[in-house]
């Protein structure tokens, strides 16, 4: 398990936690190891709870430079999401949900300063001036408030020094291995003032750029028109800004006041898809049972129960038999096979330069009051705003067919107010929890100028607004009850409010590049007897979580825990795409997920203090457990009870000076019940969650020594990830295989100056990111992949 030291960089902590890369820092068991996991400070050793946690210079170390790389650096957490990467939320023990409509919440809550992330989309951003995270495995409902059934990650910026002038700059560039030896630049600064005493500012900034991943060779194969100037751009390239202003005010030493502004965008090419050709197999009754990869003779479009081919749906009307079959053995509809497999060669008509924009802005106040030596008061405030704007090429291949957007604006309001003290016998903490969201969501199919369907262009998308405002109070009480044994009691009640509107339309929008221009001719979800209607319904609910835990201390050096909780994620609606498989508006509510956790286990710290050995065990029963089936081109989440069982590790040592290794592994075995292969179909099954390998393991090895007046060291890192699906259903075709990642840098640095050469995916290997299955529809299936091997040079400069 991976841990936080309040000190310059414990590399045999990050050990702990499995490394995705070498670490340039000193190595130094003895120094505290401190996380705020309970809502106070405690040494992370002695905390019941499986935490993950690494400061700010291990994430600079490890080279995570965003949100999304933290699950490579993390057993047992991965990430699911849409948009090939672009859009991520994170999977931790298996717990995930994959809508990619921005309506839905994530049930692993993600926390800046406090501040909750409720729009899924805002769960992706870039990393920089951050003073440590801590990854929380289990339900966390109790403390934090909200939906943290399966998890939670929060991330915690920098402070102003009041003291003295410090700060850095950061610079890195890197090539990747592949034909057009794209760069990337990272490249990021902070400075903070004191201003008088009793006031400091901190300023920091980020910038990423990225050039294009995917070399796109459109026009060739190219089927249907063009869908408008500059199409077949190149993909994958990124280019972010981002900033973040603190002013720390401390009046007096029982009172401080944070105020927080940050700001972000992100201009990016369309999604970066690529395909691999699949087709359905289909029972005697025109059930769906199946989805394989194409053999290299295949021309059927789908195959029958007796072999024979039930035509495709390229016209998402729900009826097979279109024309389309496979006009070269082996391709997609539209005789497109890639050009190089998982490779970085591809042709996609619907690819734009700088077509998909994403941009977060937030303000953060937190004010924290000292009422006595052992009480002290906490407020946090918290706003957000999230838009986005998410483009992509549905084929992934150069046949016009269709395209599939997805856009967010929203904005969001958290206040939390607690009180928190201790006595000899108990450490205590209760409080109020405010939550407001304003969410406006389109997403829709695309059928843009020179498609193949029929009445292009139009767009067939849905819109849905939603409030939501949640109210809830907490406590928790540790009571020590003798000097070895700690009772933990603590409970949450939520009532949830929401007010829900939705329809699916036509749109008619001419412009490829825009998205639901105009007004909509309404064609659903529900009909009444004049026809099409809209959806609107208002819900309110009571909820609550709990926590009991036991915990005995034999000695400083042994913490044994084992606890009961009850996590809850509350329901909501689904705002589904039209067309395709049909879908009753019945289907659009959704009920809230409950989840009741048994988890135990220990953390041991050897006796000579350059050891420590951490694992727990936990069994999960979920009862309608909310997962996300996507069928056809259109998804919603579903109701269904679950359950998982599994276990997590953590070795590492460093048994002379400068030598450190490690070892880390987690498993868990789950299962979603009575899965449907399509809403209201008639075949169910158990099934394996999406985006959730069941294992995760990782070693590292790493050697630090006195050189040319500084400390060089050299490392290396691998890490296994075993297969996963990406749907549902878990047809063979869904699912990316087993990976092994190895990573190496050398580096020196001395007291200001750092210089270090790092190369990540040494073995190239094509690690799955994201997918989904479209085999009826296209012929094929989206595919994504981390990227290739990569060589990075960078320096770092502090004062």
């Amino acid at each position: 398990m991976k841990v936080y030291t309040s000190t310059p960089i414990t590399f045999a902590a990050i050990i702990a936690a499995s490394l995705a890369a070498p670490v340039f820092a000193q190595s130094d068991l003895s120094q505290e190891i401190v996380v705020t996991a309970q809502k106070r400070e405690q040494n992370i050793q002695d905390v019941g709870i499986s935490i993950t946690a690494y400061s700010g210079e291990q994430l600079r170390a490890l080279n995570v430079t965003d949100s999304r790389d933290l699950a490579a650096i993390a057993p047992g957490v991965h990430t699911a999401g849409a948009a090939a990467g672009q859009n991520s939320n994170y999977t931790i023990r298996g717990v995930t949900q994959n809508d990619f409509n921005d309506i839905g919440e994530a049930p692993n809550a993600v926390y800046l300063d406090e501040g909750y992330i409720a729009v899924a989309q805002g769960q992706t951003f870039a990393l920089f001036d951050i003073e440590r995270v801590e990854v929380l495995k289990g339900p966390q409902g109790t403390l934090f408030g909200r939906n943290a059934t399966g998890g939670l990650v929060h991330y915690i910026s920098r402070k102003p020094n009041l003291d003295a002038i410090e700060g850095y700059i950061d610079l890195n560039y890197g090539l990747y291995d592949s034909e057009d030896t794209p760069g990337d630049f990272h490249g990021e600064a902070a400075l903070s003032l004191p201003l008088g005493e009793k006031m400091a500012l901190r300023v920091a900034g980020l910038w990423n750029l990225r050039q294009p991943l995917l070399r796109n060779e459109y026009p060739a194969g190219a089927v249907g028109g063009s869908p408008g100037p500059d199409a077949g751009a190149n993909l994958g390239d990124d280019d972010t800004l981002a900033g973040r202003g603190t002013l720390l005010l401390e009046p007096s030493d029982k009172a401080s006041f944070r105020l927080s502004v940050n700001a972000a965008r992100s201009v990016l090419s369309t999604a970066p898809y690529q395909q691999k050709p699949t087709i359905g197999v289909f029972d005697a009754s025109g059930e769906l049972i199946n989805v394989i990869d194409v053999a290299p003779t295949e021309t059927r479009a789908s195959i029958g129960s007796n072999g024979q081919d039930l035509g495709s749906d390229v016209n998402n009307d729900g009826v097979f038999g279109d024309f389309f079959g496979r006009p070269v053995p082996g391709g997609d509809f539209f005789g497109y096979i890639d050009p190089d497999g998982s490779d970085l060669r591809t042709s996609s008509d619907f690819a734009f330069k700088n077509h998909n924009r994403v941009r977060t802005f937030g303000v953060n106040l937190n004010a924290e009051f000292e009422l006595s030596d052992d009480v002290t008061l906490t407020s946090i405030s918290d706003f957000k705003h999230f838009y986005k704007l998410l483009f992509l090429d549905v084929d992934s291949g150069p046949g016009n067919q269709a395209v599939n957007y997805s856009g967010v604006n929203a904005d969001t309001i958290t206040q939390e107010l607690r009180v928190a003290g201790q006595t000899p016998a108990f450490d205590w903490v209760a409080g109020l929890y405010y939550l407001h969201i304003k969410n406006h969501s389109i997403n829709g199919l695309k059928f843009p100028l020179g498609s193949i369907v029929p009445g292009s262009p139009f767009d067939l998308g849905t819109d849905a607004h939603l409030k939501t405002n949640s109210y809830s109070a907490f406590g928790q009480v540790d009571w020590h009850f003798s000097d070895q044994w700690t009772l933990i009691v603590g409970g949450r009640v939520i009532r949830e409010k929401k007010d829900y509107d939705f329809l699916q339309g036509i749109y008619f929008t001419t412009d490829s590049r825009r998205a639901q221009d105009g007004s909509p001719i309404v064609i659903g979800p529900d009909f009444g007897p004049s026809g099409p209607l809209p959806f609107a319904d208002k819900t309110g609910k009571t909820l609550w979580a709990g926590k009991v835990q036991i915990e005995y201390e034999p000695n400083d050096d042994l913490l044994l825990y084992a606890g009961v909780n009850r996590g809850v994620k509350a329901g909501n609606f689904n705002a589904q795409l039209a067309g395709g498989l049909p879908i009753p508006a019945s289907a659009v509510p959704y009920k809230e997920e409950i989840l009741v956790s048994v988890e135990g286990g220990f953390k041991y710290t050897f006796p000579d203090n350059r050891t420590r050995f951490n694992a727990a065990a936990f069994y999960y029963d979920y009862k309608d457990y909310q997962a996300f089936l996507f069928t056809g081109v259109a998804g919603v989440i579903i109701n269904a009870d679950a359950r998982t069982y599994g276990a997590e590790a953590s070795l590492f040592t460093s048994p002379i000076t400068g030598l450190d290794a490690g070892l880390n592994f987690s498993w868990f075995d789950a299962k979603v019940k009575d899965v449907p292969f399509r809403v209201g179909g008639p075949i169910s099954r158990d099934v394996e969650p999406v985006y959730a390998p069941s294992v995760q393991a990782s070693a590292v090895l790493r050697y630090e020594w006195d050189a040319m007046g500084g400390k060089l060291s050299i490392g290396a890192d691998a890490q296994y990830t075993s297969s996963f699906y990406y749907n549902l259903r878990n047809f063979d075709a869904d699912k990316y295989g087993e990976t092994l990642m190895v990573n190496a840098a050398a580096s020196w640095r001395n007291d200001n100056w750092e210089l270090s050469l790092r190369v990540r995916n040494i073995t190239d290997v094509r690690a799955g990111v994201q997918g989904f299955d479209i085999a009826t529809f296209c012929g094929c299936n989206e595919v994504s992949y981390r990227p290739p091997r990569f060589f990075q040079l960078g320096t770092r400069y502090n004062f």
